[in-house]
């Protein structure tokens, strides 16, 4: 099979970062085995019944959430809730704890279990009201000097006549650029569903992961099926055309790593599943540490304006 340029890159990397001393210790030592574990992953092709099960599995109702992941992997959590201006949104979740000894700031996206919480929360569709909050933590973070971590599961921004009147559009490219300013280490997983810009609002960080059975994309694969063929029964179609799975995020760059979840899927074992997602977020962290605000934010605005740029 014929390496991909971005394999090409990641493999070009890698040798320069073997060619180093090793003068970085466990942090350059840490980015090699990274770099590899990227590599061995493209080599592995799904097919297109694999890429639809990848589709399932995020959207499983059992899957963990936000708080099953800050309940296992936080302590000493608290939640802030409200926007400072009309009110709070239960799709966002928003606060502060301690996560491998030192206190971080949590962001993430919350779907329902039952039909009165999925209501509440909007299947984990925020309005801008919970894209304000998350700036406002993010930015409270930034102040104060503790890493983010976001955690990204949303079918996207809530579609809503009353979310577009309140400025859902300025809200999510506000967040957006609130990330890119900040001079703390962040770091966003996409633990479920990564949909469209609202899952980009919370995921502008220095490092991107994505659990194994997540995907990411710019469109639901109903919604891309409806604009193709007019019919979003052609969903699996979809999903096999523009491949929203893990391993092809990484082939294209759009995100750093994969996190593995237990055989089946995360929703088999929430404990094992925080335990290898807590496993990455302290490695992620750790590679961060160190690096001074200023690089961190001309290293993230780089990045980001790398994707999507054909040449």
């Amino acid at each position: 099979m014929p390496q991909s340029e971005h394999e090409l890159r990641l493999r070009e990397r890698l040798g320069r970062l073997k060619n180093l001393s090793l003068l970085g210790g466990a942090k350059l030592s840490g980015e090699l085995e990274r770099l590899q574990r990227q590599i061995d992953r493209i080599g592995e092709e799904a097919t297109d019944e694999e890429i639809w099960r990848k589709v399932e599995l995020a959207r499983h109702p059992e899957r963990p959430y936000t708080l099953d992941y800050i309940a296992r992997l936080v302590e000493d959590w608290f939640e802030l809730h409200g926007d400072r201006a009309l009110g709070d949104d239960g799709a966002m979740i928003a606060g502060l704890g301690k996560f491998a000894g030192r206190t971080i700031a949590v962001v993430g996206q919350q779907k329902g279990r039952d039909i009165h919480e999925r209501q509440k929360r909007r299947f984990g569709m925020p309005n801008p009201e919970g894209y304000r909050k998350a700036m406002h933590v993010m930015e409270l973070a930034d102040r104060h000097g503790f890493p983010i971590v976001t955690l990204v599961d949303t079918p996207g921004a809530y579609p809503g006549v009353v979310a577009e009147q309140h400025g859902q559009g300025a809200a999510i490219a506000a967040s957006q650029a609130t990330m890119a300013r900040l001079t703390v280490p962040t770091v966003a997983c996409v633990i479920g569903e990564g949909g469209s810009g609202g899952a980009i609002a919370i995921a502008l960080a220095d490092r991107v992961l994505m659990q194994e059975n997540a995907i990411y994309s710019v469109i639901s694969p109903e919604g891309c099926a409806s604009i193709l063929w007019r019919d979003a029964g052609q969903a699996k179609k979809a999903a096999a055309a523009f491949r929203p799975d893990a391993i092809h995020c990484l082939e294209l760059g759009v995100i750093d790593d994969v996190v593995p979840e237990p055989k089946g899927g995360a929703q088999i074992d929430h404990d094992m599943a925080a335990r290898l997602l807590g496993e990455a977020l302290r490695d992620t962290l750790g590679e961060l540490d160190g690096i001074p605000g200023d690089e961190l934010r001309r290293r993230r605005r780089a990045r980001f304006r790398r994707l999507g740029v054909y040449a």
